[in-house]
């Protein structure tokens, strides 16, 4: 890969976001889980810039954790779709399709594919101030949270494909471009690309190579 994906400067902290569910939502994604959020803290000092690349070291181990689990379980497995399902996010569903055809096109070694059931991830929607974010084990389980207003000031297709992009195991990079779709919303508000980079689609398809193989 052309950047380690521990290189990228991460805004996440661990399990914290659960709590903004509703409480009739399906029960929290298997631990370890991670929340990502689509825009930087507020406050980005020494001390919470350490504890950023500390959590994208715990949020990449958990990735590769995940990956070894599922390729122990399924030696023989070559090829991944991961089903997600829309029916708590009808307002975003055209967000959503656009997303997964987005991710379908740039990676080959996994599929998103929506299911009328419970599907390995969810999407929601609703308001919380902390925006938009996923809760995820980095490979294919957990859930995506849209919240309107930020969908509003920032490009919704954009906000859902990089909270998509967390569910296929990338972390933030708030200090990346515009190009780079997991930049979120450091570029500001005029940022509207929705397409992972080169190197972010190397990384996809890096952690679920041949479907499950593990990696090291």
């Amino acid at each position: 890969m052309k950047r380690s994906v521990l290189s990228a400067a991460l805004g996440l902290a661990l399990a914290a976001g659960l709590a903004a569910l509703p409480t009739t939502a399906v029960a929290a994604p298997a631990a370890p889980a991670a929340v990502q959020g689509y825009t930087p803290a507020a406050h980005a000092g020494p001390a919470a810039r350490a504890a950023e690349a500390a959590d994208n070291q715990a949020f990449f181990r958990a990735v590769v954790a995940s990956v070894k689990a599922k390729r122990a379980a399924d030696p023989w497995l070559r090829s991944v779709t991961v089903t997600y399902d829309t029916g708590n996010a009808p307002s975003f569903a055209s967000q959503i399709a656009t997303a997964a055809r987005i991710w379908n096109s740039s990676v080959r070694n996994v599929r998103l594919q929506e299911t009328g059931g419970q599907g390995d991830f969810s999407y929601y929607e609703g308001s919380d101030s902390q925006g938009s974010y996923a809760s995820t084990d980095g490979h294919g389980h957990g859930y995506v949270f849209l919240d309107y207003q930020q969908n509003q000031e920032y490009d919704s297709v954009r906000v859902t494909t990089h909270e998509t992009g967390h569910v296929l195991g990338l972390p933030d990079d708030y200090s990346g471009p515009c190009s780079e779709l997991m930049s979120g919303g450091g570029p500001g508000p005029s940022c509207t690309n929705p397409y992972p980079d080169a190197d972010e689609r190397s990384q996809v398809d890096y952690l679920w190579a041949n479907g499950l193989a593990a990696v090291h």
